[in-house]
This record gives C-alpha cells, sequence and structure tokens, in this order.
C-alpha cells in the first residue's frame, strides 16, 4: 500500500492539530496510509535573497533526497512563502506521478490584513495539501471549479473549492491506481 508521509518543515513549532486533520483527509481520499514525518532537518538553499521567498522546485529537490526511504510519498508542509520563477508565488508544487509535493500556508493564512480564523486556515491547507498529492498520484487540474483538482490563483478559488476530488476525478484516480501506477512504492 501506498504511504504518504506528511513533514513540517517550517520555520515556526509545526501545527499538531492541523498535521493530525491532514492526515486523516489524506487518508480518506486517497485510501492510502498516511502519517506524519517528524524530522528536525531543513532544506537550506531554497531562499531567494533577491526574491524574499522559497523557491518550491529546490524544496521538492531536497524532500526527494531527505525524505525517509522507507516513504512512498512526501509532503512537505511550510509556512515559507513559496515561488516558481514564472509566478508571484505558489501555495504549492508537486512532481506529477511523482513522490514528492510541497504546501506552502504563507498565503494560506492571508486574508486582507484581518485575523484569520484558524479553522479557515485548515480547510484551505487541507484542499491544497490534496490538490498536490493529487498531482504526484498523475491526477492533472480539473475544470469544476468546487473540484479540489481545480487550479486556484487566489484565496477566493482556493475557498470555492471543496476538499475531496470530484465524481470525474475519482473515476480517473481509480483508473490510475488500478493501471498498476505507484505500486512499486
Amino acid at each position: 500500500m501506498v504511504e504518504v508521509f506528511l513533514w513540517w518543515i517550517g520555520a515556526a513549532a509545526a501545527d499538531e492539530a492541523l498535521l493530525a486533520a491532514l492526515r486523516a483527509q489524506v487518508a480518506a481520499v486517497f485510501d492510502v496510509g498516511a502519517r506524519c514525518w517528524h524530522g528536525h532537518e531543513r532544506p537550506l538553499d531554497s531562499f531567494d535573497p533577491r526574491r524574499q521567498q522559497h523557491s518550491s522546485t529546490r524544496i521538492l529537490k531536497w524532500l526527494l533526497e531527505a525524505r525517509p526511504r522507507h516513504s512512498g510519498k512526501i509532503v512537505g508542509l511550510t509556512d515559507a512563502d513559496l515561488f516558481i520563477p514564472i509566478l508571484t508565488f505558489v501555495y504549492g508544487e508537486a512532481q506529477l506521478d511523482g513522490r514528492a509535493a510541497v504546501v506552502s500556508t504563507a498565503r494560506l493564512a492571508s486574508d486582507n490584513g484581518f485575523r484569520l480564523d484558524p479553522g479557515l486556515l485548515r480547510e484551505r491547507a487541507l484542499k491544497e495539501t490534496i490538490h498536490e498529492i493529487g498531482h504526484t498520484f498523475g491526477l492533472l487540474h480539473c475544470e469544476r471549479r468546487a473540484c479540489v483538482m481545480s487550479r486556484s490563483v487566489n484565496l477566493v478559488q482556493v475557498d470555492a473549492k471543496d476538499p475531496a476530488l470530484c465524481a470525474e476525478c475519482r473515476r480517473r484516480y481509480a483508473e490510475l491506481r488500478g493501471q498498476g501506477h505507484h505500486e512499486h512504492e
């Protein structure tokens, strides 16, 4: 059985309640084993001083090298603001049909300067984590706005999503898993 490891790699202390909620949702949506990993290592070369952000692509590379050897998939969760060269920021990034993903809470916590309800941050983090893990299983972006696999470029779009796969993406996921993908994990 595929196992997904959730690893807090942020600067602040890990939110254990958030990690537990993520673990439960990942296990339920993808029917996989999920566990929290408490490694103490952190990526050292992901910060770009010019942009004052962290490269999500460098973090993915680091996760692949630093992950526990017995893990199937690894999701790095961080409070660092992430970017890829062609975008101002990203909520996360994943290897399509790969082993690693990263999700940031930095912009998910933003709410126009007002203090954010921790429940809303948890809901947003759940959606973006499920979204990025979906990519690691080979799922592409979905055109259905309520599907967790729909593209999100702002918080309005994140908030409009459900924290689960739509019927079509569930069918596609079952098809991908049935074709023998990921059995080596």
